[in-house]
């Protein structure tokens, strides 16, 4: 299973308002922090607030912060949000298939299966799991440093 860029912007995004509770993070920051595309990361910001994940304050001092707490942001929920579909092949889109043996094709349910289950582990996480370290990620954010790995 592969998430979309646009799911890994928005899981980046809570890692780093998570990583700094006390304060307003800006989509700029966000963005030299992880050497990444302002632009794309405001469209993600846009989803976020719709579905309650962050809020924003306007104005001149303003930024971003989590509307929830880290323990109330389910890892599964936010991807279930951010993702356009789970449609791993063409079979799993009525509308679009075209392949000639899925009547008779086992494949299916077996991609099916895998995808329920990568969904129940993500399900199992919440931001909270992915702040454990949150001391060493604000260092390489001052640093810098893109956090990674």
């Amino acid at each position: 299973m592969r998430l979309t860029v646009f799911s890994d912007y928005a899981l980046r995004i809570l890692v780093h308002a998570g990583t700094h509770p006390n304060r307003l993070v800006t989509v700029t920051e966000i963005a030299d922090s992880y050497r990444i595309s302002r632009h794309h990361l405001i469209k993600v910001v846009q989803l976020l607030v719709q579905n309650g994940f962050v809020e924003t304050v306007r104005g001149r001092s303003g930024g971003l912060r989590l509307a929830r707490a880290p323990e109330e942001i389910n890892v599964g929920a936010l991807v279930r949000c951010t993702e356009p579909d789970f449609d791993l092949v063409e079979c799993f889109d009525p509308r679009t298939n075209s392949c000639l043996i899925a009547p008779a094709c086992d494949l299916k349910a077996v991609l099916h299966e895998a995808r329920d289950e990568f969904m129940r582990v993500l399900d199992t996480y919440t931001l909270a799991d992915l702040l454990v370290r949150r001391r060493k990620l604000a260092h390489m954010f001052a640093k810098g440093r893109p956090a990674t790995g």
